[in-house]
């Protein structure tokens, strides 16, 4: 019995649907989810690689069809029939991939706008200027001899880039601030209601967190992975990022815009703590403020090439008998260093 085309093409549809929406949901793409947008992120993403997955299965099925059952036969020298255009098939492949787009793009705005992305200055009619104080960690040498000070977001200033206050905590002031400054090539954080500076970003889980981020010389781009959240410094103006961190643990901070030779060294922790833990650590840096103890946070630009690297010896495992070692081959007639 002869299964009619419209079957085959219903077993095809469901099929490629269920594959599909499979995929979008079990790629394992993604980090884990550590802050309270993350799932927001995932959601959209998990939306497109399911839609990716249909279209790339419908584009490569028709292919591989094509491919047997439109082959050439043996012996056949006639020419191919002169199809000069399928109207009806034109606006149909116009029509979906518009109707696609539309509709991630009005989804992406939704997930934006709930995110507080459509106005980082709904909940700060003014802002101060917070300078960059001493603290538990001073960056080394800036190019400037002025103190460090985050632009001001005082009306009639620049807006401010990045994501606000969403449109569930508009009004309410952050549980902790931080400016946030990126320099080549380091990321120093100061929590300006403390006076607390840091080469790695400290947060309490469960409370909202904002952060002022801004550069002192190049356009640099903070980017932590797991918290699905990526804003530009950029000298001049300021960046707001406003979140929920949620899993306790330490994950990665890095430059995602390139910034000059030693981009690829611009890394540091940020470190989700418990209530209890992030105030324990908070006061210990206070105290260490108070008793002059101080950890430099220094430039890679400002190093030799010896210095540079001499951290990086002990973790590829090189110590003073490999050199021996090294120099001895190279080097048959010399002494030993």
């Amino acid at each position: 019995m002869k299964v009619p085309s419209a079957i085959w093409t219903m077993i095809a549809g469901i099929t490629i649907t269920l594959v599909s929406l499979w995929v979008g949901q079990n790629h394992s793409l993604m980090p884990v989810a550590a802050s309270e947008e993350a799932p927001r992120i995932d959601a959209l993403f998990n939306t497109m690689m399911t839609i990716s997955t249909g279209l790339f299965l419908i584009v490569q099925g028709i292919i591989v069809i094509s491919i047997f059952k439109f082959r050439k036969r043996a012996d056949d020298n006639t020419d191919g029939p002169p199809i000069h255009g399928n109207v009806p098939l034109e606006i149909l492949w116009t029509a979906i991939p518009a109707i696609i787009i539309m509709g991630i793009g009005v989804y992406s705005f939704e997930i934006y706008n709930s995110m507080g992305g459509l106005d980082p200055m709904a909940s700060h009619e003014a802002h101060v200027a917070h300078k960059h104080q001493a603290g538990a960690a001073i960056a080394a040498a800036l190019p400037s001899d002025e103190p460090a000070v985050a632009p001001s977001k005082a009306p009639g200033k620049l807006v401010a880039l990045g994501v606000g206050a969403s449109p569930r905590t508009q009004g309410q002031d952050p549980f902790v601030s931080v400016n946030v400054l990126g320099l080549q090539f380091a990321w120093i954080f100061t929590y300006p209601q403390t006076g607390v500076t840091s080469g790695e970003l400290h947060l309490p889980a469960g409370k909202e967190v904002e952060l002022t981020i801004s550069a002192n010389d190049v356009i640099h781009s903070l980017w932590i992975p797991e918290f699905r959240l990526k804003q530009d410094a950029i000298p001049g103006r300021e960046s707001e990022l406003r979140f929920v961190p949620q899993k306790v643990g330490e994950y990665s901070v890095v430059c995602a815009e390139l910034c000059g030779s030693y981009h690829g060294g611009m890394k540091t922790r940020v470190i989700v703590q418990t209530e209890e833990d992030f105030q324990a650590w908070l006061q210990s840096q206070i105290a260490a403020q108070s008793e002059g103890l101080e950890t430099v946070a220094l430039n890679p630009a400002d190093l030799s090439e010896t210095d540079y690297l001499q951290p990086m010896a002990a973790e590829m495992g090189i110590d003073g008998e490999t050199l021996n070692q090294l120099h001895a081959e190279h080097h048959p007639g010399d002494r030993a260093i």
